[in-house]
């Protein structure tokens, strides 16, 4: 919408160049600066997606994370033995042609074991940046497009939740609702939603500014159609360099629970829980058991980081 005056920003709201606004001073993953590009680039040339096919690095990190996918997904299928079965005479079997990634110390093949573990972590991973995005971006836009004692009040819970360690509110949801794939989900999800809200926000304060904004306070839209309506597919772009980033970070999260025992349960093969159980045994040089499932975790990690900058790098240039 476009030819209509615009209205001057509400009484007590914050400018979008305003450095020292509350939540902008940490930033989130793309910062003041790169979110408001970010948005001025996807709203301003939409032809540029095509530009991501173009990126290696696109392409390797893409190929990367549908393999494991699939591991995911077929894993019982191409795991050469059942990752359950002990074999207590074939323990800690160094890499060899019957097991190519050695065994544990039950005689559980590793191979197998880091190809169904990628199982839960994908199912996690998506799940909670998901309801992370969902969440970040509807506080964000609200926090943006109100601001006032509104964006002060939530700005300030924000940081109040964020000056929490992930740690300690993981142990506090699994010790209430138990230990399970719908807990971490949740966790992880609540954890990164000010993040995301962060980002949103500050991406929001640059569109609450534009013509199209002041057009449709005259038609007299509600403010809610105004946010999800009018500015949010516009701010779009920033929310999915946000949900890539998180995403990758998601991985971590989901591992460092299992490690310390508040994630996937054993016998569930699970990377976190694995490293976990096996990293004593480097000392006796049983290095495989360690080895292969921390290279899995640091192949998906990288490669949803690679997939991430492509789209930032393509968003932003």
């Amino acid at each position: 919408m476009s030819g209509s005056v615009p209205q001057p920003a509400e009484p007590g709201a914050a400018s979008p160049v305003d450095p020292v606004a509350s939540l902008d001073r940490t930033g989130g993953y793309l910062g003041p600066t790169g979110a408001a590009a970010v948005v001025a680039a996807g709203r301003a040339t939409p032809g540029r997606w095509r530009l991501l096919l173009r990126k290696a690095t696109f392409w390797v990190g893409a190929s990367v994370v549908l393999f494991w996918v699939v591991c995911a997904v077929f894993g019982h299928a191409i795991a050469p033995y059942n990752p359950l079965a002990q074999q207590l005479l074939l323990n800690n079997q160094p890499p060899s042609g019957a097991h190519w990634f050695g065994t544990d110390p039950l005689g559980r093949d590793v191979l197998s074991r880091v190809i169904t573990g990628a199982r839960d972590i994908l199912i996690i991973t998506p799940l909670a940046t998901i309801l992370a995005t969902v969440l970040g971006t509807a506080l964000g836009l609200a926090m943006g497009y109100l601001g006032g004692a509104f964006d002060l009040v939530v700005g300030r819970l924000v940081e109040a939740f964020l000056a929490l360690p992930f740690v300690i509110i993981a142990f506090l949801f699994v010790v209430a609702l138990g230990p399970s794939v719908r807990t971490i989900t949740i966790v992880i999800g609540l954890v990164f939603t000010p993040l995301i809200a962060r980002t949103v926000r500050t991406a929001v304060l640059v569109e609450r500014q534009q013509d199209y904004v002041s057009a449709s306070r005259l038609l007299g839209e509600g403010p809610a159609r105004v946010m999800f309506g009018e500015i949010l597919p516009n701010v779009m772009p920033a929310v999915l360099v946000e949900f890539t980033v998180r995403l990758g970070y998601a991985v971590f999260a989901v591992v460092t629970l299992s490690f310390l025992g508040f994630g996937i349960q054993p016998p569930t093969p699970d990377w976190g829980t694995d490293i976990a159980a096996n990293y004593s045994g480097l000392l006796a040089g049983y290095w495989w058991q360690t080895l292969f499932p921390a290279l899995a975790i640091a192949t998906l990690v990288t490669a949803v980081a690679l997939i991430a900058d492509s789209i930032e790098q393509v968003l932003s240039s």
